[in-house]
């Protein structure tokens, strides 16, 4: 016990088997609880994309702005809500391995650890989020080595840490989740357009991406094709991603995982 004193709380934390132990299923909780409050804030955004996009026949008449007032009066305001307990049981695990992913994989190397990862992130399954990742980690390690006073505050759970401020986060999340949407947002569109096969006029003519894509571009151009639609994606992604982030790197203290 009078080792324990002399040594101090700082002292010990790094020590302790139960920390040493959970590390990665701390690390999945953190992870999974940002993903969920994360889409639960543009929870309504999605669910009146998904009606307008179903063409439901309560709404498919009106637009974005006047489905999101259409929907409470109609259904009350956990109308936004319908399904989301189910989205949450499918992105908790979502973002627990997303997240610790990102966690682990950035220990080769620090910010050569990005730049190695960046290209087969954009050429695999997940541009969107490789980007995001990119961008935030850049954000982060640039931000807290240029002005670690304006920016960064001490860890909660390590004094040593410098962890950046909540605002800071926010916007630095927020700036990633516009980043990768802009950047990925092509994909997204010809991943939908194929997606929804022989609904569309000229299906034969969109059988594969690179097909769809000069399609998209040949017929509709840059903005009224391969971007269209983005703006709504914008007012999704940049909630999302800074409150993920921001999520994640409070749970990360809370959790002692710093």
């Amino acid at each position: 016990m009078a080792t324990e004193t002399a040594a101090g709380p700082s002292a010990r934390l790094p020590s302790s088997p139960a920390r040493r132990d959970f590390y990665w299923l701390r690390s999945l909780l953190a992870g999974g609880v940002a993903g969920c409050c994360a889409k639960t804030t543009i929870a309504p955004l999605d669910r009146v994309k998904i009606l307008l996009q179903a063409h439901n026949h309560h709404y498919k008449h009106l637009g974005v702005i006047s489905t999101l007032c259409a929907v409470p009066k109609k259904e009350g305001y956990l109308g936004f809500y319908k399904g989301n307990g189910a989205m949450m049981i499918r992105i908790f695990p979502y973002g627990a391995i997303q997240f610790t992913a990102f966690g682990q994989y950035k220990k080769e190397g620090g910010m050569q650890g990005f730049y190695r990862g960046l290209l087969p992130t954009i050429v695999g399954m997940a541009p969107y989020a490789g980007f995001s990742f990119f961008t935030f980690g850049t954000l982060k390690s640039v931000g807290l080595s240029q002005a670690p006073t304006l920016l960064g505050r001490p860890c909660l759970d390590n004094p040593d840490v410098l962890v950046l401020k909540t605002h800071v986060n926010l916007l630095c999340g927020g700036i990633a989740g516009a980043i990768a949407q802009t950047i990925s947002y092509p994909l997204d569109v010809t991943r939908r357009r194929m997606q929804l096969g022989a609904v569309l006029p000229d299906s034969e003519k969109c059988l594969t991406m690179v097909q769809t894509l000069k399609y998209v571009y040949g017929n509709h151009g840059i903005r009224r094709g391969l971007y269209r639609g983005l703006s709504l994606n914008y007012i999704r992604c940049i909630p999302s991603q800074a409150v993920a982030f921001t999520t994640y790197e409070f749970m990360k203290q809370v959790l002692h995982l710093n």
